[in-house]
């Protein structure tokens, strides 16, 4: 149904965006169209009208680089499935329900197993499946690659799953079993399930939408991220989806907002630069979630939204101390801030040495560092500390900011721990088999 548009993508492009950005070679994608498409035999090659509303639901880039062909026709599964592999003997195939939701991970990871395998998830009438046909008999057919289901095998099959189903009983294939899939998420430092569900029904688009929305985030987090803003990420991320704005504006946005709170603080408006700092840390949520929802990610927008994260904090903190010093120098906030630097810099270094060395993320790998990176020393944390420290101080006024130095004395102090823990983490586990499950 064109008109269920889960994040405001129609369901057939997010399955063509889903293969656009999947490691795959793909030799076509066959998109076959039975609605409102007169005659009963297959058109192999055939094109589906362009004001077909299944055709005018797609925007954008969604067949960009797609070696694809519509198929207008009425037939059963069993005659569109047998066209294309007739077409194509020596190709397997994957095969889906256009109404599909399908976890993009499944994609490659299903493709790669031998013979005819299938994944099935969904209850109810969100159950769908995704097929994997291997590649049929033929006389260049390589000769451990099972022979092709027969028409006859597949005619009495009305769906994606019955198909699946039917084969199976026959013998002819098998579930994918749950320790041939990868489910760890280097990026969101979780293990996830892999799914698949069919939208039939705007109330099943609702829940997919919240199912989708949860999923991408990340397993460890700090605590504003993971209990603050997630509702009013969700109210944004949706319109924002909906008017296709691109995750990059709102990066830029972002960023304008970073680098302009750091003067203000060190000219005392303190107000209007938490404000900015705020607006900031909400928006470094929305941008990652929508970019994963709407498959709108890029290298410049991993580069803008990461690089910004890890850039800016310690100017950040500078800023702080420049304004608690006014200015000055030799304040003892001042020589902290600088403390604070190179603690901050030597403890992300520690990140990217520990993935190297273990495929994992060090604020992942056990339930202790999931735990530890909900109040590790990172902005998330620290800021709303700090605001309070200065709304304090501003609600008896006297000399200096004894409340607001003391916090930031504490950040750095327990930079300074964080520093340490992660030191020995990545000693500890320096010479694990990489990409082993942690014990």
């Amino acid at each position: 149904d064109p008109a269920l548009r889960p994040f405001g993508m129609g369901l057939v492009e997010r399955l063509l965006h889903a293969l656009r950005r999947s490691p795959l070679r793909l030799d076509e994608v066959r998109i076959a169209v039975a609605e409102g498409v007169a005659g009963t035999g297959v058109q192999a090659g055939s094109d589906v009208p362009p004001d077909h509303p299944v055709r005018r639901s797609l925007k954008g880039r969604a067949l960009a680089d797609l070696p694809s062909t519509w198929v207008a026709s009425n037939a059963p599964l069993d005659a569109l499935i047998g066209a294309a592999r007739t077409a194509t003997p020596e190709a397997d195939w994957l095969v889906l329900a256009g109404e599909t939701i399908v976890d993009a991970r499944l994609l490659p990871q299903l493709a790669a197993l031998g013979g005819n395998v299938f994944f099935t998830g969904g209850e109810g009438e969100e159950r769908s499946t995704i097929l994997r046909l291997a590649a049929g008999s033929g006389p260049n057919a390589r000769a451990e690659r099972p022979a092709s289901p027969s028409t006859a095998d597949v005619c009495a099959a009305a769906d994606v799953s019955a198909l699946a189903e039917a084969l199976a009983a026959a013998g002819q294939a098998r579930p994918m079993r749950r320790e041939e899939f990868d489910g760890y998420i280097v990026n969101l430092r979780r293990e996830l399930e892999p799914y698949v569900f069919a939208v039939r029904s705007d109330a099943a688009r609702q829940r997919v939408e919240r199912f989708l929305f949860w999923s991408n985030y990340k397993g460890s987090t700090d605590f504003m991220t993971k209990y603050v803003w997630p509702p009013l990420v969700w109210l944004l991320v949706r319109p924002l989806a909906r008017w296709r704005v691109h995750p990059n504006w709102v990066t830029g946005v972002s960023i304008v907002a970073t680098v302009a709170a750091i003067p203000l603080w060190m000219a005392g408006w303190w107000a209007t630069g938490f404000f900015l700092a705020y607006l900031m840390s909400l928006l470094d949520s929305v941008d990652g979630k929508l970019a994963r929802l709407t498959f709108s990610y890029s290298k410049l927008g991993d580069v803008l939204d990461h690089g910004l994260d890890i850039v800016h904090p310690p100017f950040w903190y500078l800023g702080w101390a420049a304004g608690l010093s006014s200015g000055g120098s030799a304040s003892i906030v001042q020589e902290a801030a600088v403390w604070m630097f190179w603690l901050y810099v030597a403890d992300r270094l520690c990140a990217p040495v520990f993935r190297a060395r273990t495929g994992r993320s060090i604020h992942g790998y056990l339930p202790i560092d999931e735990k530890i990176r909900t109040f590790i020393s990172r902005r998330n944390v620290n800021l709303p500390f700090f605001t309070a420290a200065v709304a304090l101080d501003a609600l008896w006024p006297g000399p200096g900011w004894p409340i607001a130095t003391a916090v930031f004395l504490a950040m750095v102090a327990w930079q300074a721990l964080c520093l340490v823990y992660h030191v020995v983490r990545t000693v500890q586990f320096f010479n694990v088999v990489k990409g082993s499950s942690p014990a």
